[in-house]
C-alpha cells in the first residue's frame, strides 16, 4: 500500500517530492501547482516520467499509471511511446499538418508552404494520408517515389525531404519506435540521370542582337524581360516588383528581404534603359494595382511561365534565370570588375563565413559602374 493518502496530496504545500512508493513522487513546486512523477530505473538507467497534474490526476489514478509505466519498461517499450499510442497516433496527414504548423514560422515566405503542400498533396496524401505514422514502412515509402523518380527526379527528392521531415518529427514525438529508413529507401532506387548543373543561358555575346527584338512589340512580359536582363534579378523578384520599392531620382530599386532568396535585402542600382522601363510602366499603370510588370488577370503577378513561354515563342531555347549567367560569363571573360563586385550585384551569399564576416558594404558604387556597363553591352545592338 502507499504511503500518500488522498487527504496528504491536498494538504501538501511545501514545495519538494513526496514519495508514495514503487517510485511514484507528487511534485510540489514553489508556485503551489502539484504534480505527479514516476521514477523507473532499468539496467543502471534511470528515467523520470510525468504523469499529469494533481489536479486532475488522482491518486488511485496516478498509482495506476505508474504500474503501467513500470510495466513498459520491464517489457522494454518505450513508455512515452506507449502513452502516445494510447492517446491516439495521427495519420500521416495529421502529422503533416502539424509540422507545417511548426516550421511556418521558420519559412521566408509563402510560397514555400504551397510547395510543401503541393507535393504533399500530390504524391505522398494518395497513398500515405490516411495511413498513421507508426504504421508507414520502407517499402511504402519506396513506392511512392518509385513512380517519379525517373520521370520527375527533382520532385522526387524533394518529396523524400518532406516524407522523412514528417516521420523524424513523428518519431522524434513517440508516435514511431524507430526512424524511417529514408537512406535505405534511395539505395533501393536506380539512379536518376544527372541534372545539367546550369541553367539554359543565352551566350552573352549574343544579347545584343536580342534585345533589339524583344523591343519590336511592347507589352509587360517584354518589358518584364528586357528589365530582368539589364538588372541581372531573378525573375520572381521582377515579376513581383511594386513601385514603391523604386527610387528613380536615385535610380535605386531596393528588394525587400522576404522577396529575396537569401533573405537579405537588396539594392538595384538601375541603368537608364531599366529607369525608362519603370517609366513606361508607370505611364501604362493598372489601378489600383501596385505592380510594375502585373499579369494578364490586371492585378496579380504574372506567372514565371508567362515569361518563359515569351521567349519559346522568339525562338530562344534559354531560359529566363540563365541571363543571369550570361551577365556572370560577361562579367568575368569581358571585364575587369571584381568578381566579388558581380557576386554582390547577383545578390548571391558568400558561402564562406570567414569572408562574409570582413564583407560589411554593399559594394554599391561599383555595382552602379558594373550595370552601366552591362546595359551598355547589351543595348549596343538596339
Amino acid at each position: 500500500m502507499g504511503k500518500l493518502s488522498a487527504t496528504a496530496v491536498k494538504a501538501a504545500s511545501r514545495p519538494g517530492k513526496l514519495g508514495d512508493g514503487d517510485g511514484l513522487y507528487l511534485v510540489v513546486k514553489s508556485s503551489g501547482t502539484k504534480s505527479w512523477m514516476v521514477r523507473v530505473q532499468k539496467n543502471g538507467n534511470r528515467r523520470d516520467f510525468g504523469l499529469g497534474g494533481a489536479s486532475k490526476i488522482s491518486l488511485a489514478v496516478a498509482r495506476e499509471r505508474a504500474r503501467e509505466v513500470r510495466t513498459w519498461v520491464e517489457l522494454g517499450l518505450d513508455p512515452l511511446f506507449e502513452r502516445r499510442k494510447a492517446e491516439g497516433i495521427p495519420t500521416f496527414r495529421e502529422a503533416a499538418a502539424k509540422v507545417l504548423a511548426q516550421h511556418r514560422a521558420t519559412w521566408r515566405n509563402e510560397k514555400h508552404e504551397k510547395q510543401w503542400i503541393r507535393t504533399l498533396e500530390a504524391y505522398a496524401f494518395p497513398h500515405l494520408g490516411n495511413v498513421q505514422v507508426n504504421d508507414i514502412t520502407g517499402p511504402m515509402i519506396r513506392n511512392v517515389l518509385a513512380e517519379i523518380w525517373l520521370a520527375k527526379p527533382e520532385t522526387a527528392r524533394r518529396v523524400r525531404q518532406r516524407i522523412g521531415t514528417v516521420l523524424d518529427w513523428a518519431y522524434a514525438s513517440g508516435y514511431r519506435d524507430s526512424e524511417a529508413p529514408m537512406r535505405a529507401i534511395t539505395k533501393g532506387l536506380p539512379r536518376q540521370p544527372k541534372k545539367e548543373g546550369h541553367y539554359a543561358a543565352m551566350a552573352y555575346a549574343k544579347v545584343p542582337d536580342f534585345i533589339p527584338r524583344l523591343r519590336e512589340r511592347e507589352s509587360y512580359s517584354r518589358l518584364a524581360l528586357e528589365f530582368a536582363i539589364l538588372t541581372g534579378a531573378r525573375s520572381g523578384e521582377v515579376r513581383h516588383a511594386v513601385f514603391d520599392e523604386f527610387d528613380l531620382d536615385e535610380k535605386l530599386w531596393t528588394i525587400p528581404k522576404e522577396r529575396m532568396k537569401a533573405n537579405r535585402e537588396h539594392v538595384v542600382p538601375l541603368c537608364d534603359r531599366a529607369v525608362r522601363i519603370i517609366e513606361r510602366c508607370m505611364e501604362l499603370r493598372v489601378r489600383n494595382c501596385e505592380l510594375v510588370f502585373p499579369g494578364m488577370r490586371g492585378r496579380k503577378a504574372m506567372s514565371d511561365m508567362t515569361l518563359t513561354k515569351l521567349l519559346r515563342e522568339m525562338k530562344e531555347s534559354c531560359t529566363v534565370h540563365g541571363f543571369r549567367s550570361a551577365f556572370r560569363d560577361w562579367a568575368s571573360e569581358e571585364t575587369s570588375h571584381q568578381s566579388d563586385v558581380a557576386e554582390a550585384a547577383l545578390a548571391h551569399v558568400v558561402k564562406d563565413k570567414t569572408e562574409a564576416a570582413y564583407r560589411r558594404g554593399n559594394l554599391l558604387e561599383k555595382r552602379k559602374l558594373l550595370m552601366e556597363d552591362w546595359a551598355a553591352h547589351c543595348c549596343k545592338g538596339s
